[in-house]
């Protein structure tokens, strides 16, 4: 029997290389359009973002359900020991709680992990996982070890337009109807709780991704970067330009860099350009 296999959540916006690499088990989220229900990764990001502009309701998304997570769980123990289970920020979705509800029916061989961040923060906090478990370290090393690493990992993004917080009730329609004619673009961070915190503003996409790369420059304090990941969401060239430039700025290869999936996409919508560091 194999001793540790490695859960995620499709919020966690990995590739299918990382996935197959590492062995990682993906549990979808779920977006619906309508009567039409879809699991994460089931429409493909260029038919997402289409019909999330053309269709003039924004779609619902859901997450696992505790019976879901259970039927995960009970299939992956035939084969492993354990399992340790990395979850999207308890303070914004529910996955990480109907995961606790499955828990309960295996006890100490399910171990959990709230990584407080989203997309390919908590994907960096997997990765780090899945090295840990590739090497060999025991469980306690390992859950001991993602604690220290989540301290080191800064997730920073930038938001084309405020229309898809204000149509998801995230903020008010005045301040969205404002902050949309000004044209403003929030450079949000995900802080240290879990929650979203309002790190700028600029005035284009282009200036709102240079203040995100002075605002790793700024929170690296000393640390040493040693892993960068960037996500766009429908802005290709955007999101090559924040790559390229966080590359320059570190000296630093990027990891991965993919689009950002359905579900976050729903609340953040296209043009959205983030990235996650990991330092030392």
């Amino acid at each position: 029997m194999k001793r540790i296999a490695l859960v995620t959540d499709s919020t966690a916006d990995l590739t299918e290389e990382v996935k197959k690499n590492f062995d990682i088990h993906v549990i979808p989220l779920k977006v619906r359009f309508g009567e039409q229900e879809y699991s994460d990764g089931e429409l493909t990001s260029e038919d997402f973002y289409r019909r999330l502009m053309e269709d003039k309701i924004l779609p619902k998304t859901s997450q696992p359900t505790p019976e879901e997570f259970s039927c995960l769980y009970s299939k992956l123990l035939e084969e492993y020991q354990e399992v340790i289970s990395v979850h999207i920020s308890s303070a914004l979705s529910g996955t990480f709680n109907a995961a606790y509800l499955a828990k309960e029916k295996f006890k100490e061989r399910i171990h959990l992990v709230d990584s407080k961040t989203i997309s390919l923060g908590a994907g960096l906090m997997v990765m780090e996982v899945a090295r840990n478990i590739k090497e060999g370290q025991d469980i306690e090393w390992i859950l001991e070890n993602i604690k220290k690493a989540r301290k080191n990992i800064e997730t920073l993004f930038t938001l084309n337009t405020l229309e898809y917080l204000q149509k998801g009730g995230r903020i008010g329609r005045v301040q969205g109807f404002m902050g949309s004619l000004l044209n403003i673009k929030p450079i949000i961070r995900v802080g240290d709780d879990g929650v979203y915190q309002t790190y700028g503003k600029a005035h284009s996409q282009k200036k709102a991704l240079d203040s995100v790369v002075q605002a790793y420059q700024d929170l690296t304090k000393g640390r040493k970067p040693i892993r960068l990941v960037v996500a766009h969401g429908a802005a290709h060239k955007a999101g090559t330009y924040l790559k390229e430039a966080l590359e320059y700025a570190f000296q630093l290869q990027t990891t991965v860099f993919t689009q950002v999936g359905p579900v976050i996409g729903v609340h953040t919508g296209p043009g959205t350009v983030g990235a996650a560091i990991q330092f030392e």
